[in-house]
């Protein structure tokens, strides 16, 4: 299936005139990538419903995450699926030992071994350099190795909860892609566009993500630097928790040509999600419902958008 996939970014170049004859028009490529995989079984259920109804081309699977070897499985599975490295920094658990990482342990529970639990705590301790960069490269090259030594072929990297807008993040996560050979990377910067299609998000996340926006032409020349590809920008970030069908709609309609990555985060509502910390559950099964009436129609409705994966960035 992933040749399909393929399909529709070479052969929607063309289109037939007003005379019959073929001409060249601007061509929109979209990234639907389901972040969390492996977090849950209805994470990862919801995953594989997905890419084989052709609403879901990608997603990042968690290294560290407690149904992550039945998400490889699916993966394999979905072959038409392209799996990404989801690196978790907060609010989770390490793939290296504490004792390796130590800046990296919540230095509240020092010893639960776990990261620190909120991204407050930890941009807190960043910003005073109480995380030292060159531990934040170990783990994230572990947790993208550990993807790879499962067989999958890893795509892309991004961060959970999209730590590596900050530079102090973004550097060591760029050194550990290109130790593993990986040859993208998220822009999680949602473009002024997308922001505007986007009406329910609250006025304080409004302002939070229009504040990081002022790094993304940084952000963009810092990637290219260092060898990697990524996207245009990213959709769906300030509409995380309320991507209901009508919200995709509007984000479709006014996304201009170009590559685009829709953030999402469906799933099924299961007894295990009850158990996580994540505060997105009634939300995925929104989100899984929106993307399977969605998208499969942009596909066929809009000769212009193509379906690809982050594999497939020139």
């Amino acid at each position: 299936m992933r040749r399909n996939f393929q399909n529709h970014l070479t052969f929607r170049f063309f289109r037939l005139d007003t005379l019959g004859q073929f001409s060249l028009f601007p061509l929109k490529r979209l990234i639907v990538n389901a972040d969390d995989f492996g977090l849950t079984p209805g994470v990862n259920a919801a995953v594989a419903e997905l890419n084989e109804a052709r609403a879901l081309s990608s997603a990042t699977l968690m290294a560290s995450a407690p149904y992550f070897a039945a998400a490889v499985h699916l993966a394999f599975v979905q072959t038409s699926l392209a799996v990404g490295c989801h690196v978790i920094l907060v609010d989770g658990t390490p793939v290296l030992p504490a004792r390796e990482i130590p800046s990296l342990i919540d230095p509240d529970r020092r010893s639960s071994g776990r990261l620190r639990p909120t991204l407050g705590a930890f941009l807190r301790d960043l910003l005073r350099g109480r995380i030292r960069e060159q531990e934040i490269e170990a783990e994230a090259a572990a947790q993208i190795r550990r993807v790879q030594t499962s067989g999958l072929h890893v795509t892309h990297v991004d961060t959970h909860k999209h730590t590596h807008v900050f530079r102090r993040v973004l550097h060591p996560l760029l050194r550990a892609a290109q130790s593993c050979g990986v040859l993208a990377i998220r822009n999680p910067f949602e473009p002024l566009w997308a922001t505007r299609a986007t009406r329910s998000a609250g006025a304080f996340r409004r302002m939070q993500v229009h504040a990081l926006r002022t790094r993304s032409f940084s952000f963009a020349r810092i990637a290219r630097q260092n060898g990697l590809r990524t996207t245009d920008g990213a959709i769906g970030v300030l509409a995380t928790g309320a991507l209901d069908a009508a919200a995709l709609r509007s984000l479709l309609r006014r996304m201009p040509s170009g590559a685009w990555e829709l953030v999402c985060h469906p799933g099924y509502h299961d007894g295990a999600l009850e158990q996580t910390r994540t505060q997105l559950r009634a939300s995925r099964e929104i989100e899984r419902r929106a993307l399977l009436e969605v998208i499969p129609e942009w596909l066929d409705r809009d000769p212009a958008f193509s379906l690809i994966d982050f594999g497939q960035l020139g």
